[in-house]
């Protein structure tokens, strides 16, 4: 199983175009900052197992991490997801997949295969971007900390810059007064 990417830039979907869980993702994701790029699949009946496989590997190259999904449905309904085609297409992926088939207890061969599980498509969506609040409360945080080591470097330079002033002598003062405004322009900048 690999690991899924902390910020993913490029999320490949691979579900019908017309179902619910494409827009139950797409809605989940929400200003999350990245590209979707859809690959279409037909989920249910005859044929949908190599449509499943070929959408995922039109994704390879193209993506940084794929969400394959479907809503919930009849034992039958899922079964292309039961398929060893299917199972050997999400193991070849080059990138880690999530498998969000069905509802939180339908669970399929490509729930076992892919790098993680979802239990709904929604589920799949938060679990595959980091959440917008958090990062930004951890951005609010770590501009905190920046603004404290530059104020404490800023003090640090200034009282190294009185310490020079007081204890120059003033006989030695005439002596290095261009060396030392030099460095006091310097140190002032």
């Amino acid at each position: 199983k690999r690991a899924l990417p902390r910020y993913p830039e490029r999320i490949g979907i691979v579900t019908s175009p017309q179902g619910a869980a494409l827009q139950d993702v797409l809605r989940t994701l929400g200003n999350y900052p990245a590209k979707i790029v859809l690959s279409p699949a037909m989920v249910q009946g005859e044929g949908a197992e190599k449509s499943i496989a070929a959408a995922l590997l039109a994704l390879r190259g193209r993506s940084d991490l794929i969400i394959v999904c479907r809503g919930g449905g009849s034992t039958e309904d899922l079964w292309c997801f039961n398929s060893e085609i299917v199972a050997r297409a999400i193991f070849a992926c080059d990138v880690p997949v999530i498998s969000a088939v069905g509802h939180e207890t339908d669970v399929t061969v490509a729930d076992y295969v892919a790098d993680a599980r979802a239990a709904t498509p929604t589920a799949a969506a938060k679990m595959a971007v980091p959440d917008l609040e958090e990062l930004e409360e951890a951005l609010r945080y770590t501009k905190v900390r920046m603004m404290r080591a530059l104020w404490t470097c800023l003090e640090r330079a200034k009282d190294r810059l009185d310490h020079m002033q007081r204890a120059l002598a003033a006989r030695r003062m005439y002596a290095q007064a261009r060396d030392s405004r030099q460095r006091l322009d310097y140190l002032s900048q």
